[in-house]
């Protein structure tokens, strides 16, 4: 096995503040994972923007060192600070993805259309929490709460609870369930309703 050089270790240290802020990132957001080149990439722009906040950091620890002296920076409190950082901008970049906030005010000045989330699908969910019916390829139907549902249309299973199950051609309930796994895949149209819309069927 080809022993890893002493530049490999010194970039890899170097970058992995940025590693960490992505590993959070796409660990607390439904972005799929890009490729590895695109991953180096991002932590590089990452490392960028925390390796100026760790100085930051040592400047004001410098300055309430003249007050009061916890201590010596060392390497160790650098690569520590660096990891506090790096996991506290990997949660407040993934918080506001998650909420869409950076895109949500700027639609609201009609700079963009787009939002942050990965796809329409998941966009349409996270904006709507409101009570479904998903008709299914077998020609029921499923009305409950969503309260999970797959990133994208193509894989993954809803969560639907307080579900009520309904065959073609019967004329009342056939099932009533706490909840229900459903596979998307079975899934070929959903409709957003109310209670109401339930009880008057």
């Amino acid at each position: 096995m080809p022993e890893i050089s002493t530049e490999v270790v010194a970039l890899l240290q170097y970058l992995a503040p940025g590693f960490l802020v992505t590993w959070v990132y796409f660990g607390l957001t439904p972005h799929e994972k890009p490729s590895q080149f695109e991953r180096t990439v991002q932590a590089l722009i990452y490392t960028a923007v925390v390796q100026p906040l760790v100085a930051l950091e040592n400047l004001l620890a410098m300055r309430v060192g003249e007050w009061h002296a916890f201590g010596y920076w060392t390497a160790n409190s650098h690569m520590f600070a660096g990891a506090l950082t790096a996991l506290g901008l990997g949660l407040f970049v993934a918080t506001i993805t998650n909420h869409d906030l950076v895109p949500g005010a700027l639609r609201k000045h009609n700079v963009t259309t787009r939002t942050s989330h990965p796809c329409e699908w998941f966009t349409i969910f996270s904006d709507y929490s409101q009570f479904v019916v998903l008709h299914l390829r077998d020609k029921s139907t499923v009305y409950g709460w969503p309260v999970i549902w797959p990133s994208n249309a193509e894989k993954g299973h809803f969560l639907v609870t307080d579900a009520t199950r309904k065959l073609p051609g019967t004329a009342g309930n056939i099932s009533h369930s706490y909840a229900m796994v459903i596979n998307v895949a079975d899934v070929a149209l959903v409709e957003f309703a109310t209670p109401k819309e339930n009880d008057s069927e």
